[in-house]
């Protein structure tokens, strides 16, 4: 039983870090109707260049982080500029397809700047474990899923009462009727970009705490994509659920199958579960289901 709880715990704090980065997805195509793969890509490369200011160039921590994050705006703005809004009115291959390029495009970068092998940040969170009892939680888990909870209660009153944050919602349920009340429409694409770039980054570099500084950071970062689906593609309080769930299963998964077949099993399962909810209920936990004629 303890090792039941000790899972479904670590389970919650990894799922709360995939909830967060799952969030930029979904603002993504709520906003623009732009599915971005390129997720986990932005989230690796935000990761490698905390490591390269704080670890490279010896930065504090406060002012390698600020940059990064500065970074990571520029990223998003530029990403939308000139690559995606040239494709408004193309078909959503199109834009599918820009974002499956950016994939090879993001890590040919990080491979030919950083290299294949693994880097670690200074430790700047204690490594002590912190015990509740028979059950062990790393600090790190612990910290990051404080952060990431922060985050996401911080972009949920963002959403709920700042006026950028109502007029991406009412870009997000409908296009004309948002700019008829004089939203610019290229303002809230190029902002929810500029969010899922910065929401990547965060998740990079609390994954990277753990996880260490790698290039296999943009496959932990295209877990979200399963999570998106768990929850529903148009549904942040979906991408909140399905993050946790996605999170707990995964853990629960690889501690009981992994010693059982030989590993493997905790990378594989997020996905196994995305064919089962594309089969049984396409649209997710909490997605609008869409009837068209044809």
């Amino acid at each position: 039983m303890t090792t039941f709880l000790q899972l479904i715990l670590s389970g919650i704090m990894v799922g709360a870090i995939y909830s967060l980065v799952a969030i930029g997805v979904v603002l993504i195509f709520k906003s623009t109707g732009i599915f971005n793969i390129a997720q986990g890509a932005i989230l690796m490369l935000g990761a490698y260049i905390l490591f390269a200011f704080l670890v490279q160039l010896a930065w504090p921590l406060w002012i390698a982080l600020i940059i990064t994050f500065l970074l990571a705006i520029a990223a998003g703005y530029l990403i939308e500029r000139f690559a995606l809004r040239p494709l408004i009115g193309q078909s959503f291959l199109a834009a599918f397809m820009v974002t499956l390029a950016m994939i090879g495009l993001l890590e040919g970068l990080v491979t030919l700047v950083w290299g294949t092998f693994g880097r670690r940040y200074p430790e700047f969170i204690p490594t002590d474990p912190i015990r509740l009892g028979p059950l062990v939680l790393s600090q790190e888990y612990t910290w990051s899923f404080f952060i990431a909870a922060g985050l996401i209660v911080a972009f949920y009153f963002f959403f709920k009462y700042h006026r950028l944050g109502l007029a991406m919602r009412a870009v997000a349920e409908d296009h004309q009727a948002a700019q008829s009340t004089g939203i610019s429409i290229k303002t809230a694409f190029s902002l929810s970009w500029v969010i899922g770039a910065v929401i990547a980054t965060a998740g990079g570099i609390l994954l990277a705490t753990s996880a260490g500084v790698t290039i296999s950071l943009g496959t932990v970062g295209l877990k979200a994509l399963p999570v998106v689906l768990l929850g529903g593609l148009e549904s942040i309080p979906g991408a909140i659920v399905g993050g946790l769930i996605i999170g707990i299963v995964e853990k629960v998964a690889g501690g009981y199958l992994d010693p059982m077949v030989g590993g493997g099993v905790e990378e594989v399962v997020p996905f196994v579960l995305m064919v089962i909810i594309l089969l049984v209920k396409p649209y997710g936990l909490f997605g609008q289901v869409r009837i068209e004629r044809i």
